[in-house]
C-alpha cells in the first residue's frame, strides 16, 4: 500500500509540475504584458524598464527556473496589474466561488444519480426514456449556451431572477442551475449504465433466486458495485469545479475565481494567472488522487496491480 501510495504522489507531482510549465510557456508566447499594461503608444524606454522591473528582460529559462524555485519558497509572485500578492488576490475570490460550485455539486449529486438509479430500475419505461433525453441535452448543451437561455427565460422574459452580480442569494441560482445541469445529465447517465449492468450480473440474479427482498438487492448489493465508476466521474466533477466556473462567472458577472481569471488573462496578469492554473491543476490532480487511494483501498487488486 506505500509503493501505491508513493507511486500515485509521484505522478501527481509531474502532471502539476507539467501543467505549471506548459502554462508558463504558453502564456509567454501569448503577447507582451508591458505591450497591454501600458499601451500601444508608450514610449519604448518604459516598455524596456516595466520588463526589466519584472524580470521579463531575461532569458525564458533563467524567467522559468526563478518561477518554479519562488513557488516552492511559497512566494506565488506580484500582479502586475494590482501590484498585489498573485495568492491573496486568488484568496480572496475563493468564497465567492464557493457559493457557486458547492451548490452545484450538492444539485448534481442529489439529482443526477438518483434519477440515473430510479431510470435503470424502471428500463424502458416512460420515466426512463424521459431521463435519458434530459441527460442528453443537459452534458450535450454548452453552460454558456445553458446560461444565456435562462438569463433569457427567467430574467428577460419573466423578470422573476437577476441576470447578474452577487447582491442576494437569488444572484446565485441562475449561475449554479447552469453549472449543475451538465453535470446532473453525465451522472445521470452514467448512473443509469452503471446500474443496468450491475443488476445483469449472476449474483443479483442468484440473491433474487433466493428470495432476498428487492429492496435489499438494490441497496446491498447493485449499488455498491454500481458506485465504482460513478466515483471516478464525481471525483473529476471536484477537480474541475474551479475550471467549470471560468465560462458561467463571465456570463453572471460573478465575481470569483473564474471571472478573475478571464480579466487576468487579457491583461497578460502572468502571475495571477499561473496561481490560478495552478491551483486548478492541483485541485484536479489531488481529487483524482484521492479517488486512486480510494479505488485502492476498496479492491486491494488493483494496489498490486498498479504497484509493479
Amino acid at each position: 500500500m506505500i509503493r501505491f501510495v508513493l507511486i500515485r504522489l509521484l505522478r501527481a507531482f509531474v502532471t502539476i509540475l507539467a501543467v505549471v510549465t506548459f502554462a508558463f510557456i504558453v502564456l509567454r508566447m501569448s503577447g507582451d504584458p508591458a505591450q497591454v499594461m501600458l499601451g500601444p503608444d508608450v514610449p519604448q524606454e518604459a516598455v524596456d524598464a516595466f520588463r526589466r522591473a519584472w524580470g521579463l528582460d531575461q532569458p525564458l529559462w533563467v524567467q522559468y527556473f526563478a518561477y518554479i524555485h519562488s513557488i516552492f519558497t511559497g512566494d506565488f509572485g506580484v500582479s502586475m496589474r494590482d501590484k498585489a500578492s498573485a495568492l491573496r488576490l486568488v484568496l480572496e475570490r475563493i468564497p465567492a466561488t464557493l457559493q457557486l460550485t458547492i451548490p452545484a455539486l450538492l444539485l448534481k449529486l442529489f439529482i443526477g444519480i438518483p434519477a440515473g438509479v430510479y431510470a435503470a430500475l424502471h428500463r424502458q419505461s416512460a420515466i426512463d426514456r424521459g431521463v435519458i433525453l434530459l441527460a442528453i441535452l443537459g452534458f450535450t448543451i454548452p453552460s454558456f449556451v445553458m446560461g444565456l437561455l435562462l438569463v433569457l427565460i427567467f430574467s428577460v422574459s419573466l423578470g422573476l431572477l437577476p441576470s447578474g452580480g452577487q447582491d442576494t442569494w437569488l444572484h446565485g441560482l441562475l449561475p449554479t442551475i447552469t453549472m449543475s445541469i451538465g453535470g446532473i445529465g453525465i451522472l445521470a447517465r452514467f448512473s443509469r449504465s452503471a446500474m443496468i449492468e450491475v443488476m445483469g450480473q449472476p449474483y443479483i440474479r442468484t440473491a433474487s433466486a433466493k428470495g432476498v427482498k428487492w429492496s435489499d438487492v438494490v441497496w446491498n448489493h447493485a449499488l455498491p458495485n454500481a458506485a465504482v465508476p460513478i466515483i471516478t466521474i464525481v471525483g473529476f466533477m471536484v477537480g474541475s469545479l474551479i475550471a467549470g466556473a471560468v465560462v458561467v462567472e463571465s456570463i453572471f458577472s460573478w465575481p470569483g475565481i473564474g471571472r478573475l481569471l478571464v480579466v487576468s488573462v487579457s491583461n497578460r496578469d502572468l502571475a495571477v494567472v499561473q496561481c490560478i492554473l495552478l491551483m486548478i491543476a492541483a485541485t484536479m490532480v489531488i481529487s483524482n488522487l484521492i479517488v486512486d487511494l480510494f479505488y485502492g483501498w476498496l479492491d486491494p487488486r488493483l494496489r498490486h496491480q498498479n504497484a509493479h
